[in-house]
């Protein structure tokens, strides 16, 4: 039995026009197109919205397919339908068919292609998978805030917000950007503990980043009530910006044109 090509791409943040010329060709030459859906049975995804902005469902040669990804965190949940979805994959795979998972940003950054991965291992070891990167979240929120992800000697992490709002005090110790994924539930937690950092004025939050409802707040205590799923915010400490231009010391940040001064001590 010759098993068909397995292709894991990155779409990107939303923005069609991000998509990559390679994701563009694969995605219509393959046997079969997988998009992941929130809701079982939808036939709705925000992956597949991307992809339709540049390549119509007509110009797929191939089958689309819906995978389906609760959200939840219980792994009694989550799990089964990991393997059926991978099971899917892998029973397209077995007919020597090229199959393609379309999925949000990158596929190696926080994505459902890192469940499919382990289970398509179990289920297929000798498969061989190709992953095409795709543009995230990460480089896209900085792109629209227009303040650099870093310069110089410069560090930054990449944390989730419900993680990361505990360590805020070490990480900024450590690193001159912090970027935290999946923030809207957390903003009235994170404005409380910026505030105590003297950080409030160095973070910007970013929702649904480069897509027609993008909304970019410079004052965290702007940002209406409502949850976001789509949201981010930089943490811009930047005290080694201009290091490499031969100075040390701390320059202002900047979000939106406008000039903001971060606290100082706030990193080594």
């Amino acid at each position: 039995m010759k098993l068909g090509k397995m292709y894991a791409i990155g779409v990107g943040t939303g923005d069609s026009e991000l998509l990559t010329l390679k994701a563009h060709r694969l995605l219509s030459e393959v046997d079969v197109v997988a998009f992941p859906e929130k809701d079982l049975g939808s036939n709705h995804s925000f992956a597949k919205q991307i992809v339709s902005g540049v390549l119509a469902e007509g110009e797929m040669q191939g089958e689309v397919c819906y995978l389906h990804f609760p959200m939840s965190r219980d792994p009694a949940i989550n799990m089964p339908a990991w393997r059926r979805a991978a099971q899917t994959l892998a029973d397209h795979l077995k007919q020597g068919k090229s199959v393609a998972f379309a999925t949000e940003g990158d596929p190696s950054v926080y994505s459902t292609w890192a469940y499919l991965q382990e289970e398509l291992a179990e289920l297929l070891p000798e498969l061989k998978s190709e992953i095409v990167p795709g543009i995230t979240s990460i480089t896209a929120i900085p792109s629209q805030t227009q303040i650099p992800l870093a310069d110089g000697q410069e560090r930054f992490c990449v944390v989730p917000a419900t993680w990361g709002i505990e360590c805020l005090e070490r990480l900024a110790k450590e690193f001159d950007t912090i970027m935290l994924i999946k923030a809207g539930r957390v903003i009235p937690k994170l404005i409380e503990q910026l505030t105590k950092l003297d950080l409030l004025h160095c973070a910007t939050y970013v929702s649904h980043a480069t897509t027609e409802k993008q909304e970019v707040y410079a004052d965290l205590t702007d940002v209406p009530p409502e949850n976001r799923y789509f949201s981010m915010v930089q943490i811009s400490i930047r005290s080694r910006r201009g290091v490499l231009r031969g100075s040390s010391q701390a320059q202002p940040c900047r979000a939106l044109g406008e000039g903001k001064t971060c606290g100082e001590g706030a990193a080594a």
